[in-house]
């Protein structure tokens, strides 16, 4: 049976070659992704190792006492520079050195900001006794040693062209410093090594234009002969209250944790979509064995007269399956390579700077692909070698096919029926979970039932191949001749076309709704903030509050604290202009009466605890203390607007340091290039700050969502083309079933032009019959999705994006067209005698 089954397999090569490829592309994606993220994740870790070269014990903060608004509560400093003189006079300790780091936005020579939103840090410069500091090696200049002096990463001295000697600009809350670069050094700092830039001062200056009360760390490197766990020790009885201390290692393994967590949930990501392409490839690899079986039917029913059993007859079937699954697996193993070199070369073509490693191709990513690749086949092929195994002997032999009964059909309409019945009751289910997996479940029934619903859509169809005449009523019933064959066919299309559909029916929906958001929310013309949304000096609005082209502004002065002990954000506003900066909608009172000890309420907070304008509230801020306040209104609050308002001279009392988290300006022209122009001038052209009208903000959000989006799409992308190979494997199937009826229809008339014409169109028919259904379904899909968002988003209202489905749509019919190309050569280059003559 083994020699059967290598020979069956050397004399169908061009039949398997389509599943060879639908299986190499799927186990290609899984390779690569693991190849990818092994490297990705093995060159992170030796690069963050040799950070803490230089760390033997490291004294840090216990856990975190500050907010997402930057706003801390008032608290002893605990790693000072008392502590750090104890630390380095310690038994067995070398030396110790106090570390600072926080944003740092640095403009280039056009102004722009270096290293991106979040990637732009400044940090300390230390030096120990022999005044170098263990993080920075120098290349060029100098450490900086003055309040005017700053040095670089050669990374970013190599982006911008900066060099020693020359003036930059930067800022680090608000208003933009200059400074002079002393040198540049090399460093594995990981955000460095992501693409960002790394700016560093002296310790001094670190400490003034950091904001830092504090060391962020202190780092104790062990001196020749102490342990790290002697000198850990040592450090646990200098120790103040809420610090703790960790040694190198642990250090070192927490962030090996960190990036192989961060590897995993990409690998995880990317590996979904791998799944959905062999998903994909197993209804292409099911109809490639089911077309393979029809042609040895004859050799089957021999096999089976002289002896074989049907055990036998299905085992054969799965050797052929295993070795072609085997030759897939080492394809796209090798493939996979390539995709994961292609990948890393993509995002760093991207900005994203990778750290430079050897390629890591780890014993399991090998196992996994050639696991892979071998099962998904056989599992695909079982079925159909099941089907040849109970063919009666004779009526094979007499060429009488076993086509699939009415009587099957029937109970597999049965069970699809039932899937949906079960998923549309799990949709009515108030956990989103669920409703989650009753909206999977629903596709899964779908695809049991494509068999039934092709027929009544081919039908449909019929009307738009009239015009073709015979060969568009002839592409019509051989669309149907085989329902199950067509619907595997379909559904390989339809899940693609599914997933893109709902992913963009509610890509379109929430960026409609966060516009809608904003525009409803604000009035205000621009909203300042840092790039990176950390506080804002208050000299910011100061300076901005007195442009004459400004009609109104207001800080946001954001802290946390609690309303009659429900915890609450809370924002100091300026009550003079603030009513004509936002568009509250008030259930009761009105901005009006914001003076004084007096506070808006957002409607959650105010039900929560039976509020109304009027009455009093027991406000209690970050620092412990409580104050009452007068309820001038009561609002509805959403994503953007929330929790309390109350004016800045109520919060700014209980601040350790006075900053904001948000500037908002109405100008008296409304926005234009004018009025951004005055307040960029304002702000001396400053990097670090972030100037946004109402569709920048929208933008910003619905950029992140499209580019999400095409992420998707390119990801999806290799499930759309194994069912291309598909529908290509259907139509081949088709031409070989019907060479009797092809030469017959040639011998009588019918010229080649026309038997390409009625391949074409079968093929456009099932390609839009699964785009039809993947387009329907995705809607659905859509729908549930977006029913789930809206009680989080309360501007979120499904919109359908006619303009891409129509695209989608045409798609699907150029991809049937394409994939008819060879099938229909090979229809109309038959010899019409032989055809004939066929069986």
């Amino acid at each position: 049976m083994f020699r059967t089954a290598l020979r069956n397999v050397l004399a169908h090569k061009a039949r398997l070659l389509m599943t060879v490829l639908a299986v190499m592309l799927g186990v290609a994606f899984v390779s690569g992704t693991l190849v990818f993220t092994d490297t990705f994740g093995s060159a992170y870790k030796n690069k963050s190792a040799k950070s803490f070269d230089h760390v033997s014990v490291a004294i840090r903060p216990d856990g975190g006492s500050s907010h997402d608004d930057g706003q801390e509560a008032k608290q002893p400093r605990r790693l000072t520079d008392a502590l750090l003189t104890k630390a380095q006079e310690l038994p067995g300790a070398g030396s110790a050195i106090g570390t600072y780091s926080g944003f740092t936005a640095l403009a280039d020579k056009d102004g722009k900001l270096v290293g991106g939103e979040w990637g732009t840090t400044g940090a300390n410069y230390y030096p120990g006794k022999d005044g170098k500091d263990p993080r920075y090696d120098f290349a060029e200049g100098a450490a900086p040693k003055a309040a005017g002096d700053i040095a670089l990463d050669s990374r970013t001295a190599d982006r911008t062209g900066y060099k020693v000697g020359d003036t930059v600009r930067y800022s680090t809350d608000g208003p933009v410093k200059t400074a002079k670069v002393s040198g540049i050094f090399d460093t594995d700092d990981g955000s460095v090594v992501a693409g960002g830039s790394l700016v560093v001062f002296d310790n001094h200056t670190a400490r003034e234009v950091l904001g830092k009360s504090e060391y962020d760390e202190i780092d104790v490197k062990a001196a020749a002969g102490t342990s790290e766990t002697a000198l850990k020790g040592a450090v646990e009885k200098i120790l103040p209250k809420d610090t703790e201390a960790e040694t190198g290692v642990s250090l070192k393994d927490e962030q090996d944790r960190m990036i192989e967590q961060n590897t995993r949930s990409m690998s995880q990501v990317l590996l979904i979509f791998a799944g959905i392409a062999l998903f994909v490839g197993i209804f292409i690899i099911a109809n490639t064995f089911t077309m393979l079986v029809a042609q040895r039917t004859k050799e089957l029913a021999l096999m089976r007269a002289v002896g074989a059993s049907r055990r036998q007859v299905t085992r054969s079937v799965l050797i052929e399956a295993f070795i072609v699954g085997l030759v897939a697996a080492v394809a796209g193993f090798a493939l996979g390579i390539g995709v994961a070199v292609g990948l890393e070369a993509l995002m760093n073509a991207g900005g994203a700077s990778l750290p430079d490693g050897p390629l890591v191709i780890g014993p399991t990513t090998i196992i996994t692909a050639l696991i892979i690749g071998v099962v998904v086949t056989m599992l695909a092929a079982w079925l159909p070698g099941r089907r040849a195994a109970r063919i009666p002997p004779v009526a094979a032999m007499n060429s009488v096919h076993a086509s699939p009964t009415t009587r099957g059909l029937v109970v597999r309409n049965t069970i699809g029926s039932l899937i949906v019945a079960l998923g549309v009751v799990m949709l009515f289910m108030s956990d989103n979970y669920v409703k989650s997996g009753g909206a999977a479940t629903i596709l899964v029934g779908v695809i049991v039932l494509t068999p039934l619903l092709s027929r009544p859509f081919i039908a449909a169809a019929g009307p738009l191949l009239k015009p073709f005449g015979v060969t568009g009523k002839l592409s019509r019933l051989n669309s149907v001749r085989n329902p199950r064959r067509t619907a595997s066919t379909a559904s390989a299309l339809m899940i693609g076309l599914t997933l893109i559909t709902a992913m963009t029916v509610v890509a379109v929906s929430m960026g409609s709704a966060i516009n809608k958001m904003a525009t409803d929310s604000l009035k205000a013309d621009y909203a300042v903030s840092m790039a990176n949304f950390q506080p804002l000096a208050p000299q910011v609005h100061d300076k901005l509050a007195k442009l004459p082209e400004v009609e109104a502004s207001s800080p946001l002065r954001t802290t946390w604290g609690e309303a009659d002990g429900r915890d609450t954000r809370i924002s100091g506003v300026d009550p003079k202009g603030f009513d004509k900066l936002v568009g509250l909608d008030f259930t009761s009172g009105s901005a009006a009466g914001l003076k004084g000890n007096a506070v808006l309420v957002d409607k959650e907070t105010a039900d929560a605890k039976g509020l109304k304008a009027g009455d009093t509230v027991a406000v209690k801020f970050d620092d412990d203390k409580t104050t009452r306040l007068k309820v001038a209104g009561v609002y509805k609050s959403n994503e953007m607007l929330d929790g309390l308002f109350t004016p800045t001279s109520v919060v700014t009392p209980h601040l350790s340091k006075i900053q904001d988290k948000q500037v908002l300006l109405k100008m008296k022209g409304g926005a234009s290039d004018r009025a951004e122009d005055a307040i960029v001038k304002a702000l001396g052209d400053n990097p670090a700050i972030k100037i946004q009208d109402k569709d920048d903000i929208s933008n910003e959000v619905g950029g992140a969502i499209n580019l999400l989006l095409n992420m998707l799409y390119g990801l999806l992308a290799m499930a759309i083309l194994v069912a291309v190979l598909g529908v290509i494997n259907t139509l081949a199937m088709s031409v070989f079933e019907r060479k009797h009826e092809i030469g017959m229809l040639r011998a009588i008339g019918l010229d080649r032009a026309k038997v390409k014409q009625m391949v074409r169109l079968e093929s456009v028919v099932i390609s839009l019959f699964g785009a039809v259904l993947g387009v329907g379904l995705g809607l659905f899909l859509g729908w549930v999705a977006g029913d789930s968002i809206s009680g989080s988003v309360k501007t979120y209202t499904m919109e359908i994006p006619v303009g891409r489905i129509l695209l989608f749509l045409a798609i699907a019919a150029v991809v049937g067209v394409l994939a008819a190309v060879w099938p229909a050569r090979s229809a109309a280059r038959l010899n019409p005698l032989q055809a004939i003559k066929s069986d």
